[in-house]
């Protein structure tokens, strides 16, 4: 299911810069309530800092700054995912443009910085 979806909203997600695209996509997640994901093969668990992980794919700093896909990351199957960016006050980020494709690797290049609502 999520493989027919990516197919379907990627030439979507292209034809807007990245930022809009990245955007675009929490919003979609957003919506997603947490459901309980398939169980991990038990050799997949990954034991780190005395936690438990049912798998070592993570999510990594940037892609939820303000937390608000925090149902979809289980959903999708992420074993953690690190949320959010807490400033003391509100601030900007990075001025634009500030996230870069490179379709032919699969990639991003995240230099929002910290916006934040504060």
């Amino acid at each position: 299911m999520i493989d027919a979806l990516y197919k379907l909203a990627r030439p979507l997600l292209f034809q807007c810069d990245a930022e809009t695209a990245h955007r675009m996509t929490l919003g979609m997640l957003s919506t997603w309530p947490a459901l309980a994901p398939r169980s991990d093969p038990p050799e997949l668990r990954v034991r780190l800092w005395d936690v438990e992980f049912p798998n070592p794919v993570g999510l990594a700093a940037g892609m939820d700054k303000d937390a608000v896909a925090v149902g979809a990351w289980q959903t999708l199957g992420f074993g953690f995912a690190e949320l959010g960016t807490v400033t003391p006050r509100a601030q900007p980020g990075n001025p634009r443009p500030r996230i870069f494709r490179i379709p032919d690797q699969h990639a991003l290049i995240n230099r929002l910085g910290f916006p934040s609502d504060g």
